[in-house]
């Protein structure tokens, strides 16, 4: 099931970023910079007492503002208000309310969503009358807040996690949707005759749902019993290539799929082979941690074993950032090996739900120890001493050391990639973590 999403929006200057990072425990603002749409709405994986869900960081909003620019960057944070089930409304205590936060928060009275209006910026104890202006906003109890120390943050996500509970409760009592894939790509990859394919030949079409607040058009079919939602979407170019008029929108529905898939299937064209553009597209559902499956299309197009090994090396070489992802060769024109994709996409799924028990892990932990793989800083020496799964999809890895700073990246690309070797995580993303353990 696709993650709740929490955005924040606010006027310039307030300290979203700080707030952002003070979540998401990033040490940058903008992580995952979403690319084509605008350089300031990103989106963050966060998690508050084993409650996962989406932080989506958008750009300062002046309403006053009609030049080019800024009109892309409400367009931008206000589409990620439509996409969030709830919402954190920013001010700032220092330099109380302005004209902007007044239009805001106009716009935000008129949701039916969740809103939490927050007092950014109040360091000091002593000055939490400033607080009390903020009622006039008509969005209910400030909630006063110090992003750069942290206070006031914890009792502020209690409250938001206990809302996003009730949203994931609202999507189980729904009709289920089975697993849900976006066909994503360059344009001219396929994607449209792979999505044609995939739902023709399976005659059990359930429904077309036209989502009001998605954009896109669903597919739910039935293949060998297994229910699909499957969204066909835009094809992603480079910033430089989007229309503004025409093409914008066509990406913003791309990324919500992206946003809402379980799995991904990335079409490239065979017959060019990979380009700078596929990766790129490759980076956006490795972002938002989908489960993906890669799909080489017209591959009738590509003459002799050699031209093939070469497409194939290529990929292993160029996209070891999603070297989980099954590689499928296929032609969708003729169908040929389409089945193959659904095995792929089925594997993919039921990994990205995965959950190893504990004791298989510290059994395999106890391996790793064994073998004296560890790292070390001076006279200080990485010593893990336990680990638990504490997320699925994507599954997350909680190991419990006694110096979580020694941890480097090509240690955890180590342990990664041992994981892999000893569980099936075949097209899944995990993630790790570390903490402190005496």
């Amino acid at each position: 099931m696709a993650l709740p999403i929490v955005a924040v929006v606010g006027r310039p200057n307030v300290g979203k970023s700080t707030f952002v990072n003070r979540i998401a425990q990033a040490d940058e603002a903008i992580v995952h910079e979403m690319r084509g749409v605008t350089r300031d709405r990103s989106y963050h994986i966060a998690d508050w007492n084993g409650v996962p869900f989406k932080l989506i960081d958008t750009g300062g909003i002046e309403m006053g503002d009609d030049d080019a620019f800024q009109s892309s960057i409400r367009t931008q944070a206000f589409a990620g208000v439509n996409e969030a089930d709830v919402i954190v409304f920013i001010v700032d205590g220092r330099t109380g309310i302005n004209a902007d936060d007044e239009e805001v928060a106009r716009v935000l009275r008129k949701t039916s969503k969740p809103v939490y209006l927050v007092v950014n910026k109040m360091d000091n104890p002593d000055t939490m009358d400033q607080v009390w202006e903020f009622y006039q906003l008509g969005l209910g109890d400030p909630w006063s807040v110090s992003s750069l120390h942290g206070n006031g943050t914890g009792d502020l996500l209690d409250a938001v996690v206990e809302d996003l509970k009730k949203v994931e409760t609202d999507d189980d009592e729904e009709e289920d949707g089975g697993i849900n894939i976006a066909i994503i790509g360059r344009p001219n990859a396929g994607k449209s005759s792979l999505t044609n394919r995939l739902t023709s030949d399976d005659r059990s079409i359930v429904s077309n749902v036209a989502g009001t607040t998605r954009d896109a058009i669903d597919t739910v079919i039935e293949h060998d019993g297994q229910r699909y939602t499957i969204v066909d979407t835009a094809g992603l170019r480079q910033k430089s290539k989007i229309d503004e008029d025409v093409e914008y929108y066509g990406f913003v529905r791309a990324m919500r799929a992206i946003d809402r898939a379980d799995v991904a299937i990335l079409v490239i064209d065979g017959s060019i082979g990979l380009t700078d553009q596929d990766q790129r597209v490759a980076g956006f559902a490795a972002d938002r941690q989908c489960a993906m499956v890669i799909v080489l299309n017209k591959w009738d197009l590509v003459e002799g074993p050699d031209a093939k090994a070469e497409v194939r090396e290529k990929i292993t070489d160029r996209m070891t950032f999603v070297g989980y992802a099954p590689v499928v060769a296929t032609c969708a024109l003729t169908g040929k090996s389409v089945h193959r994709i659904w095995e792929a996409v089925d594997v993919a799924y039921e990994n990205f739900c995965k959950s190893i028990p504990t004791n298989q892990l510290n059994v395999w932990l106890g391996e790793i120890r064994e073998g004296g793989h560890t790292v070390s800083k001076g006279k200080a020496i990485l010593r893990m001493k336990y680990v638990t799964q504490t997320a699925t999809c994507p599954p997350q890895f909680t190991f419990f050391v006694n110096r979580p700073d020694l941890v480097n990246d090509n240690y955890e690309r180590f342990l990664e990639n041992r994981l892999r070797k000893s569980f099936d995580l075949t097209g899944t993303p995990i993630r790790m973590k570390f903490k402190k353990k005496d």
